[in-house]
């Protein structure tokens, strides 16, 4: 089958996730020897224009596990801005160490509402983006390799083939609910309330935490005030430059330190390849 374009698409707060989709779209469009596009979905300026793929092109789209599905403030944006006929995807989702849960079968799902035909999927192990600890530096060397290769796999078999093949079997319920977050102690977690706080004797009020604020929260001319909702990405935190962004809320610090003590041990990545 003829593909004339690959698509590298991710909502990524604090770039593992894109690591990766761009690993697997250069792979792709280097096997198939086509040109390669790329779209952030990181903030509501980037979330405004719908991507309308047809047949002859290849979207590898990305976003990470939060509690156990794709965040749900920006979950919507996939389902309303994906738009494909009968275009082939793959879909790839990050998660920080404890499980992917349900996510990739969200992602598959909305993939295949939206008019795309699911060829691969992966869930890879990445930085968790609060307790930094967990899978630290990943993706590593040797994840992109293991990537690239089951990119280069795919883009063989996709060159070679007639028509595209069954969709491959992604585990999980896209319609399950979220996972509950947990305290140290076993008790049930709320942070949905928590925002960034701003130490005021490092900030040196550059806005750079405004740019790049995923939901559009914190004010411009006052980076101090965060206004709006927040889904605790950590895009403010891990990019300011002078590490004045932080969180102080018990009941999110009580999580980290669960999150610490149960899955410190590295995580395997799963790739489910498509059949031809």
């Amino acid at each position: 089958m003829k593909i004339e374009r690959v698509w590298g698409v991710w909502f990524s707060p604090t770039g593992s996730t894109e690591t990766l989709v761009r690993a697997a779209a250069d792979s792709l469009a280097g096997v198939l020897d086509v040109p390669v596009s790329y779209r952030s979905l990181n903030t509501p300026v980037q979330r405004q224009e719908p991507l309308c793929l047809g047949p002859q092109e290849l979207l590898i789209v990305g976003g990470p596990t939060y509690a156990g599905k794709l965040p749900n403030k920006i979950m919507p944006a996939f389902r309303e801005l994906l738009r494909g006929e009968k275009t082939p995807a793959v879909a790839v989702v990050t998660f920080g160490n404890r499980s992917f849960d349900n996510a990739l079968a969200e992602l598959g799902a909305i993939l295949s509402e939206k008019g795309f035909e699911i060829v691969g999927a992966a869930a890879c192990a990445a930085e968790h983006a609060m307790a930094r600890s967990l899978a630290a530096g990943r993706p590593d060397a040797e994840d992109l390799d293991r990537m690239t290769r089951f990119c280069a796999e795919l883009g063989t078999g996709l060159a070679a083939a007639k028509q595209l093949p069954d969709p491959p079997q992604i585990p999980g319920d896209a319609a399950a609910p979220y996972y509950r977050p947990l305290r140290a102690d076993g008790a049930p977690a709320n942070f949905l309330r928590a925002k960034p706080k701003t130490d005021p004797v490092r900030c040196d009020r550059c806005g750079l935490c405004a740019r790049l604020c995923t939901m559009g929260a914190i004010e411009t001319e006052d980076p101090m005030q965060v206004t709006g909702t927040c889904i605790k990405c950590q895009a403010c935190v891990q990019h300011c430059p002078t590490g004045a962004k932080y969180f102080d809320d018990p009941d999110y610090l009580s999580h980290l330190e669960m999150l610490r003590a149960h899955y410190a041990a590295p995580a395997d990545s799963v790739y489910f390849p498509p059949y031809f």
